[in-house]
Parts: C-alpha cells; structure tokens; sequence
C-alpha cells in the first residue's frame, strides 16, 4: 500500500478547528462512511485532540454540544447519514472495558469514530482507516495525517 500522508501547521485553534471541518467535508465526500471509518487521535494532553473533533462533529451538527467523554469513555451523535462515535480512552483502565460498553456494536453500520488515546483500547479496537497526530511547535501545532488502510489512503488522496 502506498500510504498517503498530509502534514499542516497550525498556528491557532481557529486553523485546526478549520482543518477539522475540512477533513470532515471530505470524509462525507468519499462515500467510505458506508462499512464505518476510524480515526485515530494521537498526541500529548493539551495537543488539540478535543478541539479537532469538536469542529469536526460540528460540522455535521451545528450548535450541538460536544462534550469531551473523558469520564464516560464515549459520546455518540446521529447525523442523518451515519452515527460519529467519540472515544477518549485517557481514563481506560483495561481494554476489556471496552466489551462492557458493546464497542462491536457501536463499530457496526455507517459510523466515523474518532478516538483519542487508542492504544490505551488495543487490542480491543478497530484499527485505523487514519491516523491524526498532533504536536506542539513552537506557539502551535504541527499535525500529521496519515493513511493506515486502502479506505484511509483513497480518502487522502481525495484530499487536494
């Protein structure tokens, strides 16, 4: 597979919550929702993971309020074409907690999940279509956007 990757920096919130509605625009444009698409989250506390998938999910739902699931492990929203699962793991104990909460189920039909700190739920988890990663540089970020599956490497290189 040759993988795709993307690389941007991102000097405010206001330019990462805009990649995240870019991003969310071309995952609803490819058509590859149909068998669920998963992305992964990745980077320190503070490195703009909730703030990604904030605007993310907003843009399919304007106004909803997307509360971080740092203490309930997930938040799921219907948008009328599929369901978006939000997965923060930071708290995860063990990954067999993630049988408790029916994770097969959710990662079934048409969904996006964004999940933040995913190896805290391997090997439990599907793996990734995506892969976001997110660094601090400097007085900003520097995000990496890699393919990790034929459906994520179609979707970059969709991505002009």
């Amino acid at each position: 597979m040759d993988k795709q990757n993307r690389e941007f920096v991102l000097r405010t919130s206001e330019e990462t919550e805009a990649l995240a509605q870019e991003f969310a625009h071309l995952c609803e444009s490819q058509s590859l929702i149909e068998s669920g698409l998963v992305l992964y989250l990745q980077g320190e506390l503070g490195a703009g993971k909730s703030c990604f998938s904030r605007a993310f999910i907003q843009t399919f739902l304007p106004g909803q309020k997307v509360k971080s699931p740092t203490y309930t492990l997930i938040e799921s929203y219907s948008y009328f074409k599929f369901m978006i699962h939000h997965l923060d793991l930071y708290r995860l104990c063990d990954p067999e907690e993630l049988e408790y909460l029916a994770i097969r189920e959710l990662f079934s039909g048409n969904f996006i999940a964004l999940i933040e700190w995913p190896s805290k739920g391997q090997p439990i988890l599907a793996p990734a279509d995506v892969e976001i990663e997110l660094q601090y540089d400097g007085e900003g970020r520097r995000m990496h956007i890699r393919s990790l599956s034929p459906k994520g490497e179609a979707l970059l290189a969709a991505w002009q």
